[in-house]
C-alpha cells in the first residue's frame, strides 16, 4: 500500500509541475506593412522618464526577442535604424464585492440532520418545515473581495519618417494579480502570425508555464 501511495505521489508531483496556463488575449493590428522591406533595423523609442522603469525594460526585452524572431536586428542608434518600436501596457484593477450566505441546512444550528451527521449550534436554521428567518434567525453572510485584472498592451512600429507601418494592441483580464506572469504571453500574441490581418479583431491563446 505504501508503495502504491508513493507512486501516486511522484505522477502527481509530475502532473503539477508540468501544468501550463493558457493566456486568451483580444488583439487587433492595423498595418500597412510594406511587400519588400529589406531593411528591418530598429531602434526603441524613449519611454517617458516616469514610465522607464525595471518592469518596462523587462517587457521591452520580450518584444526585442518576438522582433528578432521576425528578422528584425536593432541597431546602434536612433540614427542607425530604419523603424521606430514604442511599446507602452497598463493594469486597471477592478476589485468586486462578493457575498456568500451559508446554507442554513448544513451549518446553522438547530439539532437537524446535517451532511456529516446530527449537529447542534447556538442559532437555529433549517427544520423539517424549512427555513424562517423569523423563528430562526438570519443567515450568516460572508463578504470577500474577487480581483479582475484587465491589461492593454500596445506596440507600434513607424518608419524614420514618422509614417506609421504596424499598430497592434492586446487585451487580456485574468485574476492573476503578477502582471509579469501574463505579459510574456501577451508580447507573443501582439506577433502572432506578423502582421496579419489588418483591422480584424481576433482571440489568441497562448499558453504558459
Amino acid at each position: 500500500m505504501k508503495r502504491y501511495l508513493t507512486i501516486m505521489m511522484a505522477a502527481l508531483t509530475v502532473l503539477l509541475t508540468g501544468c501550463a496556463t493558457t493566456i486568451r488575449s483580444d488583439v487587433t493590428v492595423f498595418h500597412e506593412w510594406p511587400a519588400q522591406l529589406q531593411d528591418k533595423s530598429y531602434a526603441f523609442e524613449a519611454p517617458a522618464a516616469e514610465d522607464d522603469t525595471l518592469e518596462y525594460r523587462s517587457y521591452q526585452n520580450l518584444v526585442r526577442a518576438e522582433l528578432a524572431k521576425h528578422g528584425f536586428g536593432e541597431a546602434s542608434g536612433p540614427a542607425a535604424a530604419n523603424l521606430r518600436v514604442a511599446m507602452n501596457f497598463s493594469t486597471v484593477d477592478y476589485p468586486e464585492r462578493v457575498l456568500q450566505a451559508s446554507d442554513p441546512f448544513w451549518y446553522s444550528p438547530g439539532y437537524w440532520p446535517g451532511r456529516y451527521g446530527y449537529r447542534y449550534g447556538a442559532w437555529p436554521g433549517y427544520g423539517r418545515f424549512g427555513y424562517n428567518p423569523y423563528w430562526y434567525g438570519p443567515m450568516d453572510v460572508e463578504e470577500t473581495v474577487r480581483h479582475k485584472y484587465e491589461r492593454e498592451l500596445r506596440v507600434t512600429i513607424n518608419d524614420r519618417n514618422g509614417k506609421k507601418l504596424y499598430d497592434v494592441t492586446v487585451q487580456s483580464t485574468s485574476n492573476k494579480r503578477a502582471t509579469s506572469q501574463v505579459m510574456p504571453a501577451m508580447v507573443a500574441s501582439a506577433f502572432a502570425d506578423f502582421p496579419g490581418q489588418s483591422g480584424v479583431p481576433r482571440k489568441v491563446e497562448v499558453k504558459i508555464d
